[in-house]
C-alpha cells in the first residue's frame, strides 16, 4: 500500500512516497514558516492553511499520509502548540507529529549512512535549526542550534539578489558566531536534510563521482578546495536570476547562498577534506521505525 511522508520544515516542506519498495520524491513545497512567525503570535494563518490544502491535496493519490514537523514547530509555547494541532487535525483528519531535534539527526543519519566505511560527520541544515552528529558506526557526537538559514536571510536579505552584495567571509563570520560545532574531527562531511544534490547539480558548482563510498543516493562528492572556491563564485558570479528563470519554483533558491556558507563553516571546522550532498531527509528513518 503507497504511503506518503510530509516532512515539514521552517522554509521547506518535503512530498516522499513510499510504494512498499522505493520511495520517490513526489515534490518540494515552500512554505516560509520562519520567515512569518513571531514569538507572540506564533505561525502565520496564511502558511497553516497552505499546508492544510497541501496535504489535502494529496488525498487524490493516497489517503495513508504521515505528517511530520521540526524546527519553527518546537519553538510555539503550549498554547500556540495545542492550537495549530487542534485545528490540523480537525482540517486533515491527519495527526501532526512535531519531531525533536535529537530524534531528527538520528533519523537523518540512518539515511546517510548506510554504506560508509570510515568516520563521518552528518549535516541537517534548515530554515531555523542545525544539526550535527559525528557517527563511526553509531553517533558518537551530536550538537543542535537552534538557528538556521532564514535567521542569516533577516540579517542579510540581499543574499537573495542575482549577485551578493555581502562578502562570503561576512557570512561565514556571522554563522560562526552562532553556530555549535562538534569537537570531533571528520574527513567526510555529509550533508542532509534538504536537496543538497540538487543544488550542486543546478547551482554551477563543481561535483565529481563520490569514489568514498558505494551509495546510489549519495553518488556525488567534491573536494573542500573546490567547494570552497565554488562557493565564492556563487557569491559573486553565479546569477541567481539566471538560474531561478529555469526553475519550477524560483522560492527554493532564496536562501541557498546563507545555506552555502553553513556548510562551508561546519566543513572547515571539523577539518573535512570531502564534501558529500544529498537529498536524504528524515523519511528513510522514519520508514525503518514503520511510521
Amino acid at each position: 500500500m503507497k504511503k506518503i511522508i510530509v516532512e515539514v520544515g521552517s522554509t521547506t516542506t518535503k512530498v516522499d512516497i513510499y510504494d512498499g519498495k522505493k520511495i520517490e520524491h513526489l515534490r518540494t513545497i515552500c512554505i516560509f514558516f520562519k520567515k512569518s512567525y513571531t514569538k507572540e503570535k506564533g505561525l502565520d494563518n496564511r502558511d497553516i492553511e497552505l499546508l492544510i490544502k497541501s496535504v489535502n491535496d494529496l488525498k487524490i493519490i493516497t489517503k495513508n499520509i504521515y505528517v511530520c514537523g521540526t524546527s519553527v514547530f518546537r519553538k510555539l509555547d503550549k498554547q500556540q502548540k495545542e492550537e495549530f494541532l487542534k485545528e490540523f487535525k480537525e482540517k486533515t483528519e491527519i495527526e501532526f507529529n512535531i519531531i525533536s531535534e535529537k530524534k531528527e539527526n538520528e533519523l537523518t543519519v540512518v539515511g546517510t549512512t548506510k554504506n560508509v566505511n570510515s568516520k563521518v560527520a552528518v549535516f541537517v541544515g534548515g530554515g531555523g535549526s542545525t544539526e550535527i552528529s559525528i557517527y563511526n558506526e553509531k553517533i558518537e557526537e551530536m550538537v543542535n542550534t537552534p538557528i538556521g538559514v532564514m535567521d542569516i536571510m533577516k540579517e542579510y536579505p540581499d543574499l537573495a539578489e542575482d549577485l551578493a552584495k555581502t562578502d562570503l567571509e561576512t557570512i561565514k563570520k556571522a554563522v560562526k558566531e552562532k553556530l555549535n560545532i562538534p569537537k570531533q574531527k571528520a574527513d567526510i562531511l555529509i550533508l542532509a536534510g534538504g536537496a543538497h544534490k540538487y543544488f550542486a547539480l543546478k547551482s554551477g558548482i563543481g561535483y565529481e563521482k563520490n569514489t568514498l563510498y558505494n551509495d546510489e543516493l549519495e553518488p556525488i562528492m567534491m573536494c573542500i578546495e573546490n567547494r570552497k572556491k565554488d562557493t565564492m563564485k556563487y557569491y559573486e558570479e553565479i546569477s541567481l536570476d539566471e538560474i531561478r528563470k529555469n526553475e519550477e519554483d524560483p522560492n527554493w533558491w532564496y536562501a541557498t547562498r546563507a545555506m552555502s556558507a553553513f556548510v562551508l563553516v561546519v566543513a572547515e571546522e571539523i577539518g573535512a577534506k570531502y564534501i558529500v550532498p544529498t537529498d536524504i531527509s528524515m523519511v528513510y528513518g522514519l520508514l525503518e521505525e514503520n511510521v
